[in-house]
């Protein structure tokens, strides 16, 4: 599966659609992107296209957010711009189904790589707040520990418990999937302003 682009050029675009000062949506791109990658590992796909899969699912965040039922529409047509094909395309927007965006509210989710994305995208929101609340620290941090947050539905709220058990579509236990997210995420916990 190859890609049009390199990661620098998809940094690139990324910053010409959304503000590199919102520091919160950039660590949320390359949360996803790490994720997205260590998953592939685990599920021997292409790296680099979970990757940039993850990298990219938001390109057009930057531009809707103010009015978040537009996201997803700008999206299309910047990574089409880029080289993208139809399928690539077709996965970044399958991570919006469900929810009211782009016309994507009654949409379900169908194939492994879409559940993928979606649950991995969803999960570093939980894995960011938890390290938040123990003191900005990643390092240490245990699936045990998460996992009682993951079940604890008051925290980090806005983080879809449901899409995250997605991953159970593609044979990855909740425990596994919540593993490779920390160990993911503590690759690259110092551009993320974790320790």
């Amino acid at each position: 599966m190859g890609l049009p682009i390199s990661r620098e050029q998809a940094i690139e675009l990324l910053k010409k659609y959304n503000s590199p000062e919102d520091k919160a949506d950039f660590n949320h791109f390359l949360e996803s992107e790490v994720i997205m990658k260590e998953l592939a590992k685990k599920l021997g796909e292409d790296e680099e296209y979970y990757a940039m899969l993850g990298l990219l699912h938001d390109i057009d965040w930057g531009i809707t957010k103010e009015d978040t039922t537009k996201h997803l529409t700008k999206a299309p047509e910047i990574l089409k711009e880029a080289g993208f094909d139809e399928n690539f395309i077709s996965i970044i927007v399958s991570h919006g189904y469900g929810f009211d965006c782009a016309g994507l509210k009654n949409k379900k989710r169908e194939t492994k790589i879409e559940f993928a994305l979606a649950a991995s995208e969803t999960l570093t929101g939980l894995i960011y707040a938890y390290a938040i609340m123990r003191g900005k620290k990643i390092s240490d941090m245990e699936t045990q520990g998460l996992k009682k947050k993951f079940k604890d539905k008051s925290f980090a709220a806005g983080c879809n418990r449901e899409i995250i058990k997605e991953i159970e579509n593609i044979g990855i236990t909740i425990d596994d999937f919540l593993k490779i997210g920390i160990e993911a995420m503590k690759k690259i916990k110092n551009e993320i302003g974790l320790e």
